[in-house]
């Protein structure tokens, strides 16, 4: 499959499937997903990176696991609206993802999804040492979310 507009992706998610969101970061991929009813995105374990090949497989496993039909990804876009190195670095894991993998994939903005997710994290009382571990799925899901949010007032 390939890359498409976020208003077309409940229409491409096979029956019985849910949608993947994840935060791409250096070292880890914040991973959430939805529930069957596309209305909330739950956070899952995040994947630590390595190479490559390593992480795909590993992503690969996740998404069979939560049968996962499709998949939304964090776009590090500037403040500016610019695409900067992070946005480059995420467009160059998508295309060779997408090699290996033929799920419907789209991207959203996800400007500010860590503080927000930290914010929130912060909110419901979590440790510092914990909001370190947990920060990265909280962001995928908070990505999750408003690309979730985005596809229900496509579809009214």
């Amino acid at each position: 499959m390939a890359i498409v507009d976020i208003t077309k992706l409940a229409a491409l998610l096979p029956q019985g499937k849910v949608v993947a969101g994840l935060d791409l970061g250096t070292k880890t991929i914040g991973f959430a997903v939805s529930d069957l009813g596309l209305s909330f995105a739950t956070p899952r374990t995040v994947i630590r990176r390595a190479k490559f090949t390593a992480d795909a497989q590993a992503l690969t496993k996740a998404l069979d696991a939560e049968r996962c039909g499709a998949i939304v990804i964090g776009l590090p876009v500037n403040m500016d609206g610019t695409e900067g190195p992070r946005a480059q670095s995420t467009r160059a894991f998508v295309r060779n993802f997408l090699r290996l993998d033929d799920r419907p994939l789209a991207f959203w903005d996800e400007r500010l999804s860590t503080v927000a997710a930290e914010r929130g994290l912060i909110e419901a009382d979590v440790s510092r040492a914990k909001r370190a571990n947990r920060i990265d799925s909280a962001a995928a899901a908070f990505i999750l979310q408003g690309a979730l949010d985005r596809m229900a007032a496509a579809a009214d």
